[in-house]
């Protein structure tokens, strides 16, 4: 045989094997309580047999009433009268209804010219009328018609009861009974000695005892008490037996069918108890669930939604246990081809659903185990999908309650347009609600509809290039929050445009400026050097041309040394050391330093410090390279003969450090221009400056997560320096 087919009928004879000791070993656990150590006449099926027997005892010997007597305790009570007067309505009510029965009887008789029809109509209909208002006038007579219906009823009672009279004498051959009525003290018996002797009976029950009390009749919740009304209850003593001698299997059939069940529930469960041990030997021996590719399957199984996979799991393991729970020997009770028939087709089924469940069970383990594919499979998932749907609906809470409340409103006035319909009385109450509720309803939908529509094709405009006006915006509603973002929008397209167009403009400044300022010491540095290979130059324009040679070569390297700065600085590729500086001190370290050059100036510094230190967390060199900065330009732009004033003070938990100095250029209006890198006060670019001064400075103080701002107005130039204290 194949190796693939071994192992297919490997598994199948193992999935059979268990299923079938798991369902034995489910009987025995469900059922073993009704027939392990137990005989007939203590199951439940003598149980009923018995209770049917002493129903039927106290239906015909103990409640013994004849029906002439049950006719003759007849009571009629006020109530019974006023039920009966008042059936059909009020006396006018009553007498309205019997005319509209004769009316149309009496006009076709006349029609066709019956006049004694019509007399006899008119008669009964007047002797109804007459009956009628009688009962409204006399108890008496309403209580005689009450006796007559309980009389009828009574008949009724003995005659239905004569139907289980002969499976009551039927079951009289077997059990035997004597029992005394403790109040009259009569003795009702099918036997011929005063007692049951005990060791003569198969069974035997005694009244009264602590399991059963005494045998009472319950007169009060017969059909018969309902009708002449409540008795007092008979209570009896005695005994209920089963002879030895009686013939139980003809009479009792459930006999025969407990033995029967009996017999099949020990067959089944040690056979299942052998099988289950089958199982686990083979189980053992083989990798059962190994012995078969489950790939294919397990590729296909996976397109499933995990919750629906999940849900299908467990609705077959419920349907499972419910089977292994509901197997019972009666299932298979009959002729043996009928029992065999009925279990293997049980069984069967079982080892359907035990195997249906048992390969979800490893897929759905196989999907549990992988972690990284577990979330994106409950992504999938049908749950996640509607939560997220219900989520959604409702990210714009104001959206998701209107639609609810739409689809209620909608939903309502649907049905109420059907039970308007189905109750034309009704229609007048759907109209009003209709004006006041839907048609409001509707034209504001209508109206969120148009508005809707108005957006989506100004949107579309705006994507075709089309310059459109602003969307009004209606209300406070999130159609109206849409209008407004989108007018933010265009606004911030058109202004992204601007800048997009001020930094081309920019960077072709860029170009221009890195090449003048790059080209000039570079022109001068190749001019010298090509007069320098000249070998009848004078020594004395030899050192002048090697001096300017090396002040254009520093001046060069002071270019492409700021240049890399400030581009590093911008891309914010930098490394801080962060320590605790005075910025006081600092400050005053960096005049110091260009002390020299303040005093050779005609500039007049005032400096304004306080007393105590200002502490900031920063890098104290970068720190230094701002001041030296800003100082250096003061320098460089500063009108001569004019006053710089330079400022420290405490703002709040800020500290705050203030340049103003007068201006020898004209600056311009805009003052993010002067941010740029390469551009200089100095439009005729004279000075020696690279232009990177601001734009470094600003860059250092960004990363510091403090604020440089430029303030002009006129030629008095301002710079705002503001860092954190804490």
């Amino acid at each position: 045989m194949d190796i693939k087919w071994k192992n297919r009928w490997l598994v199948m004879v193992w999935l059979f094997l268990f299923s079938h000791g798991i369902s034995g070993i489910s009987m025995g656990l469900f059922h073993g309580d009704n027939y392990i150590n137990k005989n007939y006449f203590e199951s439940d099926k003598f149980e009923n047999q018995l209770q049917e027997f002493i129903d039927g005892l106290i239906l015909f010997e103990l409640n013994d009433l004849s029906k002439e007597e049950a006719k003759k305790q007849i009571t009629v009570t006020h109530e019974e009268i006023e039920e009966h007067r008042y059936r059909y309505g009020n006396l006018e009510e009553q007498i309205a209804n019997i005319k509209a029965q004769y009316e149309i009887k009496i006009e076709e008789a006349q029609a066709s010219k019956n006049q004694a029809l019509a007399d006899a109509y008119i008669s009964e209909r007047d002797a109804k009328i007459e009956d009628i208002t009688h009962n409204f006038l006399n108890d008496e007579h309403v209580r005689s018609k009450v006796v007559k219906e309980k009389e009828q009823k009574i008949d009724e009672y003995y005659r239905e009861i004569e139907y289980q009279r002969a499976d009551f004498t039927q079951a009289k051959g077997v059990f035997l009974y004597h029992l005394t009525n403790t109040e009259t003290g009569k003795v009702y018996t099918n036997t011929h000695d005063q007692a049951i002797h005990t060791k003569d009976m198969r069974y035997i029950r005694t009244y009264p005892s602590t399991k059963y009390g005494s045998l009472s009749t319950n007169l009060g919740s017969t059909d018969l008490d309902s009708i002449i009304g409540e008795r007092h209850a008979a209570v009896f003593e005695g005994q209920i037996a089963v002879p030895k001698s009686a013939l139980i299997r003809s009479v009792l059939p459930s006999y025969y069918e407990f033995e029967s069940e009996q017999t099949a529930f020990y067959i089944y469960l040690y056979s299942g108890l052998i099988s289950l041990i089958g199982s686990l030997v083979l189980w053992k021996k083989a990798t059962v669930f190994s012995a078969i590719s489950l790939v294919k399957g397990q590729s296909i199984y996976k397109r499933i939604p995990l919750d629906i996979g999940t849900g299908l799991f467990a609705g077959t393991g419920f349907i499972t246990l419910i089977m292994l729970v509901d197997i019972r020997p009666h299932r298979f009770y009959g002729s043996f081809y009928e029992g065999m028939t009925d279990l293997l087709s049980y069984l069967l089924i079982i080892v359907f659903f035990i195997g249906l469940t048992l390969l979800q069970g490893k897929y759905l383990l196989a999907r549990h185990k992988d972690a990284l594919h577990l979330k994106a499979d409950w992504k999938k998932s049908v749950s996640y999908r509607t939560i997220s749907m219900i989520k959604n609906a409702f990210l714009i809470r104001q959206i998701g309650t209107q639609i609810f409340l739409l689809l209620m409103i909608a939903f309502a006035f649907g049905g109420g347009l059907i039970i308007g319909l189905m109750e034309p009385e009704l229609l007048i109450l759907y109209a009003i609600g209709f004006l006041l509720v839907g048609l409001p309803t509707l034209i504001w939908l209508f109206r969120s509809a148009g508005y809707l529509n108005e957006i989506i094709v100004h949107t579309n405009h705006l994507v075709s290039g089309k310059d459109e006006p602003d969307l009004p915006v209606k209300g406070k509603s999130a159609l109206a929050t849409l209008a407004r973002n989108i007018n933010q929008l265009k606004l911030g397209v058109k202004s992204s445009k601007k800048e997009q167009a001020k930094s081309e403009r920019l960077k072709t400044e860029l170009i221009t400026n890195v090449s003048h300022d790059l080209r000039t010491p570079l022109t001068s540095v190749i001019t010298y050097t090509e007069l320098l290979k000249n070998p009848g130059l004078a020594e004395v324009d030899r050192n002048s041309y090697i001096e300017i040679i090396d002040r254009k070569s520093k001046r060069l390297k002071v270019l492409i040394d700021d240049l890399f700065e400030a581009t590093k600085m911008a891309s914010g590729n930098v490394n801080l050391v962060k320590e605790k500086v005075d910025i006081v001190q600092l400050l005053q370290q960096a005049l110091a330093e260009y002390n020299e050059q303040i005093k050779e100036s005609t500039l007049q510094f005032r400096v304004s410090t306080p007393d105590p230190p200002i502490f900031v967390q920063g890098d104290g060199q970068k720190l230094w390279r701002v001041l030296e900065n800003l100082i250096g330009n003061i320098l460089k732009y500063s009108l001569e003969n004019t006053r710089v004033y330079i400022t420290v003070k405490m703002d709040a938990n800020q500290a705050v450090l203030t340049f103003k100095n007068v201006t020898k250029y004209e600056l311009g209006e805009n003052i993010e221009d002067l941010f740029e890198r390469f551009k200089r006060g100095d439009t005729s670019r004279q000075t020696e400056g690279s232009g990177l001064g601001l734009a470094i400075a600003k860059s250092i103080i960004d990363l510091h997560d403090g604020n440089l701002d430029l303030d002009i107005d006129g030629d008095l130039f301002k710079v705002t320096v503001t860092l954190e204290t804490k």
